[in-house]
């Protein structure tokens, strides 16, 4: 075995890897590759691949949590391992090399997520799980019609959106998500990096909601051939209670599936009851679960 730092041609072998493990997962080729040569600005991000015999069999990432308002707090991200090569102690190696870095940058609270069959490994490293985070998929085929849009109000694809108009609406929705670490509100320069120019995201399907100029509500696609990732949908708060955040979800679904889309997937955290209600009604049903961990470092 040979853990060593991931490298752009790695791509194609690491998407393979994650389809094997985490199915509903969706990010091509490209945008892994991206990733690994152009990583996220101010986050010291940075990749680690674990090699048998030359081919890629474990994964995890590890930078500085750059949207957090707690003082040296990183996460390693999506450790994992192919299922016949585990019990060597390749993710236990994956997890010292994360760990390797984010000590030096001055991270004393490490944030992940772990498996059910992946919660002891998380336990005997150190980790205490937290809440719970629910993979749903639906296939587009059985997505109902879009309701009636509300008065004063119109669909748009962020492909007819300034992006600093989505970026606001962004940063007003993602005030009260849940989640084990506070979050701050996302820069500007972090959103076109994550969202706007990520090479996944599907701007004729991703839809927004916008009344009197201003975008109220949003759901986002990120797309890899005929599968997509529902990546965010929401609502500004004071325009909830109206259904915008199913309209523009439903849309979405439909404008992906017009573009050749077989299946959505997406994530929620488990206490988020209405946007789990939206996504039920959608037909939506539940793929894994996942737990989010927490780690102090000395």
């Amino acid at each position: 075995m040979t853990i060593r730092v991931a490298r752009p041609d790695d791509a194609a072998d690491v998407v393979a890897l994650r389809a094997l493990v985490f199915p509903y997962l969706v990010r091509s080729v490209a945008s892994t590759r991206k990733m690994i040569t152009e990583p996220s600005p101010g986050e010291d991000w940075t990749a680690f691949v674990a090699e048998v015999e030359g081919a890629v069999v474990g994964w995890v990432s590890a930078y500085r949590d750059g949207q957090t308002s707690e003082v040296g707090s990183g996460d390693v991200s999506l450790l994992h391992v192919h299922p016949g090569h585990r019990g060597r102690g390749i993710g236990s190696g994956l997890l010292a090399a994360a760990l390797d870095h984010l000590t030096p940058l001055g991270i004393r609270r490490v944030h992940g997520w772990a498996l059910a069959d992946g919660l002891p490994f998380a336990r005997r490293h150190g980790f205490t799980a937290g809440r719970e985070m629910r993979y749903s998929a639906v296939e587009l085929r059985s997505a109902p019609p879009p309701p009636a849009a509300p008065p004063h109000v119109r669909l748009s694809p962020l492909s007819g959106l300034d992006p600093y108009q989505v970026y606001l609406a962004n940063r007003a929705a993602a005030v009260d998500e849940p989640g084990d670490v506070p979050r701050d509100a996302m820069s500007y320069e972090s959103f076109r990096y994550e969202v706007w120019d990520n090479l996944g995201l599907d701007r004729d399907s991703s839809t927004a909601v916008v009344a009197d100029g201003v975008v109220v509500a949003f759901s986002l696609v990120k797309r890899d051939g005929d599968r997509m990732w529902s990546d965010y949908t929401a609502t500004v708060p004071e325009h909830r209670g109206r259904g915008l955040a199913r309209l523009a979800k439903t849309t979405a679904l439909h404008r992906a599936a017009a573009s050749g889309v077989r299946v959505a997937y997406t994530s929620n955290d488990a206490a988020n009851a209405p946007m789990l209600a939206i996504n039920e009604a959608l037909g939506y049903r539940p793929v894994a679960t996942q737990w989010s961990c927490l780690r102090e470092l000395p």
